[in-house]
C-alpha cells in the first residue's frame, strides 16, 4: 500500500520560485464561502488541468446511494520544475496514453478518493484497484523521484498537489492534495502542481474523512482533462533517465 514518509493517526525551482509571489496558501472560511489563494503566483507557461468531483452520499427511498456533483478543481502543474512529474499526471487526466498492464486504461476519470485523513491530505489516483494498493505511471509501473529542489519539494500549504508513494523512486498514479502545510512530508514526496480554483470542493471532500483515512461516502472523478498543454522545452532524454535506463 503506497504510504506517506512520516506515520500519521491513521518560476524556476530555485530563487524565482521562491520570490515574493509566494503567499503560502491562505484559506479564508466566510458568509460568502471558502476564499482560497495558492501558495504561489501561478505560471502561464505550466500546463492546467480539471477534476469533476461527484459524491454518492444520499440514500435514496429505493435504498440506493444517488450520485450528485461537488463541482470542478483545476490545478496548475508544475513543468516548469518537475516536467516528467507532471506530464504523467496530465497524460493521466487527457486518458490518451493507453492502458496499464492489466488492460485498464491510464485514465483518472471514475477513480475513486480511497484515503480522507482531515486537517491533513486527501489522496486518489490508484485507478487500478481503488483502495491504495494499484496505480501505473505512464511510463511504467513505476519512475523515480524528479527533484525536491525549490518548491517541488515543500509542502508549505493548502492545496499541494504531489505524488503518494512506497518510498524513495516509487511514484505511480496516486497523488494527494494537503489541505494545510506538510513540512515533515518535505523531501520525501514530489510535489508537482497546485490548486488553482475549485478549493471550496476539496473543502467538501475533506468533510467526508475521518482520522483513520477512511471516507463516509464515495467520492470520485467523474470527469478531467487538459485545460492547457505546457509550453516548455521537449523534455529529450529524461524520460529514460527517470526511468533508470
Amino acid at each position: 500500500m503506497l504510504r506517506f514518509a512520516c506515520a500519521v493517526a491513521g518560476g524556476v525551482c530555485i530563487g524565482a520560485a521562491e520570490r515574493a509571489t509566494t503567499v503560502e496558501g491562505r484559506v479564508n472560511a466566510g458568509t460568502g464561502g471558502v476564499t482560497f489563494t495558492p501558495v504561489y503566483m501561478p505560471i502561464e507557461t505550466n500546463s492546467r488541468v480539471f477534476f469533476d468531483i461527484g459524491i454518492q452520499d444520499k440514500l435514496t427511498w429505493y435504498g440506493s446511494y444517488a450520485a450528485r456533483s461537488l463541482g470542478r478543481v483545476e490545478f496548475e502543474l508544475f513543468d516548469d520544475c518537475v516536467p516528467i512529474t507532471a506530464r504523467n499526471f496530465r497524460e493521466l487526466c487527457s486518458g490518451k496514453s493507453g492502458n496499464a498492464p492489466d488492460g485498464k486504461p491510464l485514465h483518472f476519470k471514475g477513480c475513486v478518493f480511497h484515503r480522507i485523513i482531515p486537517k491533513f491530505m486527501i489522496q486518489g489516483g490508484d485507478f487500478t484497484r481503488g483502495n491504495g494498493t494499484g496505480g501505473c505511471s505512464i511510463y511504467g509501473m513505476k519512475f523515480r523521484d524528479e527533484s525536491f529542489e525549490g518548491k517541488a519539494g515543500r509542502h508549505r500549504g493548502p492545496g499541494m498537489l504531489s505524488m503518494a508513494n512506497a518510498g524513495a523512486n516509487t511514484n505511480g498514479s496516486q497523488f494527494f492534495i494537503t489541505t494545510v502545510p506538510c513540512p515533515w512530508l518535505d523531501n520525501k514526496h514530489v510535489v508537482f502542481g497546485q490548486v488553482l480554483t475549485g478549493y471550496d470542493v476539496i473543502k467538501d471532500m475533506e468533510g467526508h474523512g475521518s482520522p483513520n483515512g477512511k471516507p463516509d461516502a464515495t467520492i470520485n472523478i467523474t470527469d478531467c482533462g487538459v485545460i492547457c498543454d505546457a509550453k516548455v522545452p521537449a523534455m529529450g532524454r529524461g524520460v529514460n533517465k527517470m526511468m533508470g535506463k
